[in-house]
């Protein structure tokens, strides 16, 4: 454990990590010492995690046996599927398209063909499966693969129109080649085009079928290498499909056609079908339909077989949505889909291709959705899908992340969820069931919400690397819809997506959520177990205004707020605060729109079910002429009862208790007289019009428009108090224009700024990105991929300075003066130019006087100011341990109002108080403020800046968190750069800093999330989440996490060929295809057909990816050849040995007797 001592820093003997990250001078002698925990050792970054629908599928796999289901993408992605948790995901390095996927069946292993040319094996017998070879193509472009069950030869269909076989253990090409020219001979005087379809025959391995888009199909025979039967139709040809036994195919054509084959009659099909074509009485051809894109031919032992195919309507169904088509003996479905078709696979009891198939289900795989329709029942009803794949129903604007919330939080949340759900699906049980989850120990409760624009909010849980959706909560409901085009109301400030929720605040204990719309409303819910009936939906009108003018300007200060009109159905004068009808000054008579807000609050009777319940809506309204401004921050606190709101002209405090606006000020006014900017007033609009009734603070009238009405107004005239508006002296008078907002990018962002008027005198470049709002505020499009700021040194800083907007909240008990010895409550505000500046608030007692008292809200000036705007604040005690904002324990808002659990709850109410140890140190606490740029931690109650450090100089932080890890508390960021880092606290120590993700989409930036215990997320395309952890201690166990994908099952027994078939050879033929494929009978390839890759798998991986009974039969096989081989090398050496030896004897032999008679001189 590391000690900071800030005499030692200052004194220069002890060495900081960083030289940014240094202590400031104003710190006193006898000060602090703050043991730090944390160390750079305990962190580490990895992904864990991807879950929602793969984005742009491409191609689909099935294996019958282990059940496990792989979907290809456009992006060279791969998602492997197993039972509901049991998810996997990898990607090829190229990103090519990935054009076809074939499973060893029951192998642990898979093929994957690619739009680059080239063909992996993936060994799936580990939990992160790894490519064990590739295989690159040069001269020919890959269309069509096809790997017979048990067989280790993968047929590859090329677009020159020949077929190649590479052995899938080797990953090498056999010199065997059926060339096009070769199997269509003279059957064609023109190129037969690509190969489209390649299958044996399910009754004789050594007939191969193959399909050429022109519309011929040759039956090939292996073995002797020629072509047995042509079959030529003059209709281009999509897919064929076999008939088990292996006596006839049927084939798909362009013309929304089918045509059944016998493999005998190659001269004209035996029957011609069209199935959705109308049928002409004078016996014509029927009119020509949509392709049919593949067909699929299933056989049952006890009755009629399938027929299923996707495509094939008539041209005359205009508009129709793409239908799958299920032809079953004389019925046929026309079932409809919600997107277009991709690919579907029919699941079968068998992966015998020679046996009846027994169809049980289909698998179709849509551009945005995957469904499994249940075959077996009548009405072919679809299975309820468990896995998380509906992200993406209306697209993600934004999304908050909570690791070890309360443990109620997911049962509560699910148990209203629940009821939510559709009926009428499948009984039986989701096919898809392979693989096995992992063992993991991680038992923290997780909690993923997603805003989405269509106003819809989703809670899901994440606990364990999983996610399930448990909740849907759809805040439209609280509006009136508008009936067509030409009723929409010319108030709304977005064309598109009105409802889209932009920031969301939540606070588990209380279990409050707050949500801000793109069409700058606040909506306030309430967690009830209980249905009720709201008669009126209570609603706050906020008029929002900065604009500097000159001092004779009529208009009058920016923070009050008109009064709406009394409502008649106020039940007592307690509950008259809230507005519960529309504004009557709309539209004034010159067209001009004021005081109107951008939609129109439902005034009929709300049901609202259990779970989250409107309490409050709050818009804010136009102000003569000019639309309200987005919000751009947001915050509830439930021990206050308080939600505070701003954007680029102000923020307004609302009481969500006594329904009534509190402060509603001008960014300016916030600073009072000590504003460090002379700003300047802009140039008067032409079309002002008098605000109503608002009147000049100074002089200290509050008429009964002054602000929207409250229980508390007529009081606070009475007791002299002004909401803590008094407190402020403001010389100047303020009007809000809502003249820009912060990004104006592509797409939906670009639709949005076309109804709001910049102003031509700001420069584009600032318009665009001049200010850093928190991330959910970017917009909302998703094919926005730009990503570029302006600093630009040029812009002038009154231009800059009179956008100040607002950008973060903090609810604290802490020190607002230097002089303070206790604590009391406040609203820290963050603002664009980096400046934090303070509220007090001082709150009634609890209980009833909370409801009859007014909160009194006084500004209280600049505590500190940073580079870059402000992101986060957070708080720490005197040991250094997080102090979190205060918050109230939920309680059920609909039990009765004398119930004794209401009391009881109400009562429990942390407050945060620094312990006890603090009372011998000057500093009772510490605020960490992080801006884009900075972080600087701040002794309080002195306001000292003890540690600072600079971040990034060359990038900005676009979000940041103060998060709980396990070995203590630290500072993450993730920069526009890619770099994500953690610092430790209070001493802003660099502990981490990985080059991570460049950031090449808006969607990144808006919806990236830390959260407590190493978790962090973000969607990493429109319809995914990726989760990472940036902790050692998830990494290390990861891998006890995962799930397994490959499970040892035994492979189903061959079907019996039975006694006749034996006899007289009816039965299924095999074929020796290492004879006639191996390099022995068909020679090598040519080396420069393809280039073998062995993949990051390696040796290991390949013996444990063909360990099925082909490998391992093979293996055997090799073995042996092998054992052969070194006995009879080592008979070989014998041998030769032996005759040395006996030629040596010989030699030796013939010269004894050469020299036996010789005398010693004849030598």
């Amino acid at each position: 454990m590391k000690k900071f001592n800030i005499r030692k820093v200052l004194d220069g003997l002890t060495a900081v990590s960083s030289p940014s990250s240094s202590p400031q001078t104003g710190a006193k002698e006898n000060d602090f010492i703050i043991p730090e925990t944390l160390q750079s050792e305990h962190f580490q970054l990895c992904k864990t995690v991807r879950h929602g629908f793969p984005y742009q599928p491409s191609s689909m796999a099935f294996d019958p046996v282990q059940k496990i289901l792989a979907i290809g993408t456009q992006s060279g992605a791969l998602r492997l599927f197993g039972r509901p948790g049991v998810e996997c995901y990898c990607q090829h390095e190229s990103g090519a398209a990935v054009i076809q996927l074939q499973f060893l069946i029951n192998e642990g292993a898979l093929v994957s063909a690619l739009a680059d040319d080239s063909i992996h094996l993936w060994n799936l017998r580990q939990k992160r499966p790894a490519v064990l070879h590739s295989l690159k193509f040069n001269r020919e472009r890959i269309t069509f693969c096809h790997l017979p069950f048990q067989s280790k030869w993968l047929y590859v269909g090329t677009e020159r129109g020949n077929i190649h076989i590479v052995n899938v253990e080797s990953f090498t090409l056999s010199g065997y080649t059926i060339m096009w020219n070769k199997a269509i001979e003279l059957s064609s005087k023109a190129h037969p085009g690509p190969v489209v379809h390649i299958s044996d025959n399910p009754m004789d391995e050594g007939k191969l079928i193959i399909g050429f888009e022109s519309g011929i199909v040759v039956l090939w025979d292996l073995k002797s290498k020629k072509a047995d039967y042509r079959y030529t139709y003059d209709e281009a040809i999509h897919s064929v499909a076999w008939h088990h036994e292996g006596k006839q195919f049927i084939c798909s054509h362009s013309d929304g056609t089918l045509t059944i084959w016998n493999i005998k009659s190659p001269a004209k099909p035996a029957q011609t079908i069209t199935p959705h074509g109308k049928q002409p009485k004078d016996g014509k051809k029927p009119e020509p339909c949509k392709p049919i894109l593949k067909v699929e031919y299933k056989t049952t032992r006890a009755g009629d077989p399938y027929m299923i195919l996707s495509g094939g309507l008539s041209y005359d169904t205009v508009g129709r949505r793409p239908c799958l088509t299920v032809m079953h003996g004389k019925s046929t479905a026309v079932l409809e889909m919600d997107y277009p078709i991709v690919d579907f696979l029919t699941l079968c009891e068998t992966p015998y291709p020679n046996d009846f198939q027994e169809p049980y289900a289909v698998v179709v795989l849509l551009e945005k959705d995957l469904v499994v329709i249940d075959l077996a029942q009548n009405g072919y009803p679809i299975f309820e899908n468990p896995y998380p794949l509906t992200i993406h129903e209306s697209p993600v604007t934004c999304c908050e992340y909570v690791a070890d919330c309360p443990v109620d939080l997911i049962p509560a949340l699910y148990s209203v969820g629940s009821r939510q759900k559709r009926q009428g699906y499948s009984k039986k049980e989701w096919p898809i069931s392979g693989g096995n989850w992992g063992q993991g120990t991680q038992s923290y409760p997780e909690i993923i919400i997603t805003g989405h624009a269509d106003g819809s909010v989703k809670f899901w849980d994440a606990s364990a690397i999983m996610l399930q959706v448990l909740y849907k909560l759809k805040t439209a409901k609280v509006f009136e819809k508008t009936r067509s085009k030409e009723e929409k109301p010319n108030t709304e400030i977005v064309d598109e997506d009105p409802f889209a929720i932009q920031l969301m605040s939540w606070c588990p204990d209380s279990r409050m959520l707050c949500v801000a719309g793109v069409s700058a409303h606040v909506i306030i819910y309430r967690f009830s177990k209980q249905e009720i009936t709201t008669e009126v939906v209570q609603l706050l009108e906020v008029r929002l205004q900065y604009e500097l003018n000159d001092l004779e300007s009529p208009e009058g200060g920016g923070y009050q707020t008109p009064a709406p009109p009394t409502p008649s159905t106020s039940p007592s004068p307690q509950t008259s605060g809230p507005q519960t009808h529309h504004s009557t000054s709309s539209n004034s008579s010159d067209g001009i729109r004021d005081n109107v807000p951008c939609l129109k609050v439902r005034n009929s009777p709300l049901k609202q079910s259990p779970g989250y319940q409107v309490e409050l809506v709050v818009q804010l309204v136009w102000v003569s002429g000019e639309p309200p401004q987005q919000i751009s921050s947001l915050a509830i606190n439930s021990s206050y009862g308080l939600v505070v709101f701003g954007n680029t002209n102000g923020l307004a405090v609302v009481d969500y208790l006594q329904k009534t606006v509190l402060l509603n000020l001008s960014t300016v006014e916030l600073y009072g007289s000590n504003d460090p900017y002379q700003r300047q007033p802009r140039s008067p609009r032409k079309s002002r019009q008098p605000s109503g009734g608002l009147c000049d603070i100074n002089e200290g009238s509050a008429t009964s428009e002054d602000r929207c009405k409250s229980p508390t107004s007529e009081r606070e005239r009475e007791n002299g108090s002004n909401c803590g508006y008094a407190l402020l002296p403001s010389p100047r008078k303020v009007l809000m224009s809502n003249h820009q907002q912060f990004y104006n990018g592509g797409g939906r962002g670009a639709k949005m700024s076309r109804k709001l008027s910049l102003p031509t005198e700001l420069k584009p470049d600032l318009v665009l990105l001049s200010v850093c709002p928190p991330r959910a505020a970017l917009p909302l499009d998703n094919r926005d991929n730009s990503f570029s700021r302006s600093r630009s040194s040029s812009v002038t800083s009154i231009d800059k300075e009179a956008r100040e907007a607002i950008t973060s909240f903090y609810f604290c008990e802490t020190y607002t003066r230097k002089t303070d010895s206790t604590l009391t409550p406040a609203l820290w505000v963050g603002t664009s130019l980096g400046t934090v500046l303070s509220i007090s608030l001082s709150m009634p007692p609890a209980g009833e006087q909370r409801l009859l008292q007014p909160v009194i809200v006084s500004p209280s000036g600049t505590l500190v100011r940073l580079k870059g705007s402000i992101l986060r604040m957070a708080f720490l005690d005197a040991t250094g341990s997080f102090l979190p904002p205060p918050s109230e324990l939920w309680y059920e808002p609909n039990a009765p109002a004398n119930g004794e659990e209401r009391e009881r709850v109400r009562k429990r109410r942390p407050v945060s108080v620094s312990p006890s140890t603090s009372q011998e140190l000057n500093e009772h606490q510490y605020a960490v403020v992080c801006s884009e740029k900075q972080a600087k931690v701040i002794a309080l109650p002195s306001q000292t800046c003890i540690f600072k450090h600079n971040i990034t100089e060359t990038s900005f932080v676009l979000r940041t968190d103060v998060v709980q890890t396990v070995p203590g508390i630290c500072v993450a960021c993730f920069c526009a750069n890619g770099h994500i880092m953690t610092l430790s606290l209070p001493g802003l120590r660099p502990l981490l800093d990985v080059n991570y993700l460049p950031l090449t989409d808006m969607r990144i930036a808006r919806t990236f999330c830390f959260t407590n215990l190493g978790q962090a997320m973000y969607l990493t395309s429109p319809t995914e989440i990726q989760r990472i952890t940036y902790s050692q201690d998830v990494c290390e166990n990861l891998q006890e996490m995962l799930g397994e994908l490959f499970t040892p099952v035994e492979t189903p027994e061959a079907p019996n060929r039975g006694f006749f078939k034996g006899l007289f050879g009816g039965g299924a033929q095999s074929l020796d295809r290492e004879e006639l494929f191996g390099e022995t009978g068909a020679g090598k390839a040519s080396r420069s057909l393809a280039q073998h890759i062995p993949g990051p798998g390696g040796i290991e991986g390949m013996k444990g990816a063909a360990s099925g009974i082909v490998g391992d039969l093979a293996r055997a096989r090799i073995a042996l050849d092998e054992r052969g081989q070194k006995l009879s090398e080592v008979e070989e050496r014998t041998a030769a040995m032996m005759a040395s030896a006996d030629s040596f004897s010989k030699h030796a032999h013939e010269m004894m007797l050469k020299c036996k008679d010789k005398k010693w001189y004849q030598f």
